[in-house]
């Protein structure tokens, strides 16, 4: 036996029936991470590339965390594919090359990678030596087969700046709840970057369904459920040319694994070690789909993914992790009014580590943009019951309000702070203010809230003001329909134009903007564009 053999199959295989220890997931997932990066997994090695007869490429393509010298690239090869040509169990070699045209004319950078079986034969290219702010076009070869290009841009280097940062950013798109026309639209804005706020794949099926999109009721569990899931997903035309379209930066939510879960805290009663089971299963899908650094490796049930992103002296991406380090939700999770346990001051969202990791990042930021890309609002919304009492989202900020103060400080030390959300399946624009109870409060940010890309079915246009907008002056926008959020930020202001498609049930809608912000470099606030 190899002196580097794991036996990872029975690590990842989990099943929430198996009693599997946290310290052996841990210890395990280190060692794989350790070893990749050294290259002594056996994928490593040299080994013939099979000949298939079908396109192993149906996945299709990604991009994702640019950096000024390079970016990751992804793909996945079809374990159909894999399997007709008798490779499903082993490793194989994939060639991958990138130029500076999308005829490939002048290629600049190639190599070979490896489709481990054990890390479900994805593909994670780390590519470095490229020129900063530059567009490239990239794609992946085997056995003769080219895949299909993708297309990659650099962001720009230290102490530089592009003249503008164009991106789009989306969250919760249920397969089996609508078309994923919104990712069309986003594509045709040729955007710098797509950032993605979670709920990328629901592990449930709820609420209303497009009949010829319905797949199984049965939620994943172990790692091939939880691959299955995501290679429903990836199997869609509009979602996959948008991952071609420019590199993504990814964080999840609550759907990746389990709704609501809080750190080791699941939704409905499991026991704990199924429960980190599951969560092993799920985090390691997730790496395996995701155009992810090594760096973002799972270690069994724990994952590291705040991660800072810089383009330039322009913006610094902030991608934070809202799930894996929270305290439980307080008062019973839901909507409820505030009870003292909600007040604690211990209680987190972001864990220790993360919340100091924020601060020193945003003290330090020399970046004119601080944008945080995370999950769930952060503004408090105050909904009037009949009884006159109000009531709150325990599983948003409002649920924190302890951890939102501290949050708050560590906005007051960027010069323009951005957060950026999703989670609600519904547009908000707010300004975040000390002081929820007094309007006049300083201001330290503003929050864009995009709306889902097809999670509620079709939605519907908001006419008028709804009463809990108006009863909480901070907030200056809301609707209800799908699509997503177009931002352009340059070094005086930062734009967000709310798109939305009027239906989602059925294929082609139509792209509209339903409003318009900006916030002006030093102002802390949104305006009407």
């Amino acid at each position: 036996m190899s002196p580097f053999h794991l036996d990872l199959p029975d690590v990842f295989d989990t099943t929430g029936a198996r009693r599997v220890s946290r310290r052996r997931f841990i210890r395990v997932g280190r060692d794989v991470a350790v070893l990749t990066a050294a290259g002594l997994l056996p994928g490593w090695r040299h080994t013939p590339r099979p000949k298939f007869q079908d396109n192993p490429f149906s996945l299709g393509v990604a991009s994702g965390d640019p950096n000024a010298s390079g970016a990751v690239l992804w793909t996945r090869l079809d374990p159909s594919v894999l399997a007709s040509a008798d490779a499903a169990d082993r490793e194989v070699g994939v060639r991958w090359e990138v130029a500076t045209d999308d005829g490939f004319g002048r290629v600049v950078k190639s190599g070979e990678g490896r489709a481990l079986a054990e890390l479900g034969h994805s593909v994670h290219v780390e590519v470095d030596g490229l020129d900063p702010n530059a567009s490239y076009w990239y794609r992946f070869d085997v056995g003769g087969i080219a895949s299909p290009v993708g297309r990659v841009r650099t962001a720009s280097a230290p102490g530089q700046s592009p003249d503008d940062l164009r991106f789009a950013f989306a969250s919760c798109q249920h397969y089996e709840q609508g078309h994923f026309t919104a990712y069309r639209h986003m594509v045709d804005e040729q955007p710098d970057l797509i950032v993605h706020l979670g709920d990328y794949i629901y592990e449930t099926r709820w609420g209303t369904t497009v009949p010829e999109r319905l797949r199984s009721d049965e939620e994943p569990i172990s790692l091939e459920q939880y691959r299955e899931r995501y290679r429903m997903y990836r199997s869609d035309p509009d979602l996959q040319a948008a991952h071609a379209a420019c590199p993504w930066i990814v964080t999840w939510d609550d759907h990746e694994v389990d709704n609501n879960y809080a750190d080791e805290i699941p939704e409905d009663d499991q026991a704990l070690e199924a429960f980190l089971a599951r969560r092993a299963a799920a985090y390691q899908a997730y790496y395996e789909f995701m155009p992810l650094r090594r760096s973002s490796m799972p270690s069994g049930p724990n994952m590291q993914l705040f991660r800072r992103i810089d383009y330039g002296d322009l913006a610094s991406f902030h991608v934070l992790d809202t799930r894996q380090y929270r305290s439980d939700q307080a008062c019973g999770d839901g909507r409820s009014s505030r009870c003292a346990s909600s007040f604690d001051p211990d209680r987190t969202l972001l864990g220790v580590e993360q919340e100091h990791w924020l601060g020193a990042g945003l003290h330090d930021s020399s970046s004119r943009w601080d944008v945080l890309a995370q999950q769930i609002r952060v503004a408090q919304v105050a909904i009037p019951e009949e009884t006159g009492e109000d009531v709150f989202s325990m599983d948003m900020w409002d649920g924190y309000p302890a951890a939102r103060q501290r949050l708050f400080h560590a906005l007051g030390e960027s010069a323009n702070p951005v957060v950026l959300t999703g989670d609600i399946h519904t547009h908000w624009a707010a300004d975040l203010i000390r002081d929820f109870s007094n309007p006049d409060s300083e201001r330290v940010g503003v929050e864009l809230v995009g709306t889902s890309i097809t999670s509620g079915g079709d939605g519907e246009h908001t006419v008028g003001t709804p009463s809990f907008v108006e009863g909480n002056p901070h907030l200056h926008f809301f609707d209800a329909e799908r699509g997503y959020v177009s931002v352009t930020m340059n070094r005086e202001v930062c734009r967000a134009d709310f798109r939305v498609v009027p239906y989602v049930t059925s294929p082609g809608a139509p792209l509209l903007t339903r409003a318009s912000f900006v916030t002006e470099a030093g102002s802390r606030r949104l305006q009407r564009a």
